[in-house]
Parts: C-alpha cells; sequence; structure tokens
C-alpha cells in the first residue's frame, strides 16, 4: 500500500471506494480484502454517482443486468452524492492539477468534498494524498 488515508482511528474517517475496488470485490479478486472495511463501513461510505455507472456499466457486460442491478443497490448502502456543476468544475481542477482522466478526478474530487479517503487499486491515483491505494493482486 502507497499513500494514507488522511484521519485517525480515533475519528471516524469517511471513505470513498473507486470503481476498480468495488469491482475487485464484487468479483472476489484476489486483493478484494483490501477493501472490505471501506465497504462494510457503510455509515463512512460516500459514493461517487460516476462509479455507479462505471460498476454498473462492467458488470452489466460481463455478468448481465441482473448482477448489475444487485451490485448497485450494495452501492446504495452509502451516501450517494450526484455530479453537481460544483463538483464537475472541482473534478477539472483536481483533474487538471494531477493529471487524472475523467471520471477519477471525479471520484476525487467527491472524497475532497467530503474528508474521505479514496480506496482504491486504480494506479492513476497512486501517491496522492488521502488515497489508499492497494496494487492489483494476481491469483
Amino acid at each position: 500500500m502507497s499513500g494514507t488515508a488522511t484521519g485517525s482511528d480515533a475519528t471516524r474517517t469517511m471513505n470513498v471506494v473507486d470503481s476498480s475496488a468495488w469491482l475487485a470485490w464484487f468479483a472476489g479478486d484476489a486483493g478484494a480484502a483490501s477493501f472490505e472495511k471501506a465497504i462494510e463501513d457503510t455509515k463512512s461510505l460516500v459514493v461517487p454517482s460516476i462509479c455507479m455507472a462505471e460498476v454498473f456499466k462492467i458488470v452489466a457486460r460481463e455478468r448481465g443486468e441482473g448482477d448489475a442491478l444487485q451490485a448497485v443497490a450494495v452501492m446504495h448502502q452509502g451516501r450517494i452524492v450526484p455530479l453537481d456543476s460544483d463538483l464537475a468544475v472541482s473534478a477539472a481542477v483536481l483533474g487538471l492539477r494531477h493529471k487524472l482522466p475523467l471520471a477519477d478526478s471525479i471520484v476525487y474530487a467527491t472524497a475532497q468534498l467530503h474528508g474521505a479517503a479514496v480506496w482504491t487499486q486504480d494506479e492513476d491515483f497512486d501517491g496522492l494524498p488521502g488515497v489508499r491505494y492497494f496494487r492489483k493482486q494476481r491469483r
């Protein structure tokens, strides 16, 4: 793991789980356990709406719409954050500053807005402040 999450064990840290981490967790991939804590702590879970779109699309393509609907139902246990104009501009600024792709910049901006740690296995986030990056594990 590289990068550190903000906050301490004494205070509740909010968590944003990136699409890559959700997909690993739903698939039961080798690194899925790395994201269990963040996903199961639903009181601290912040879910960017872009993650719902990405996860639904990929799960529907690979396993069908029924499984995709079940996946987003699980994601709905957290606090869903829609993309509004303020968040969009913040995401653009952070995307330019950190050279992030659009979806990743929305995820990162959502985390920043909510004082949340980003949990991910997406290399684009590696080294950014407030990120818990876990390298993809091979079975």
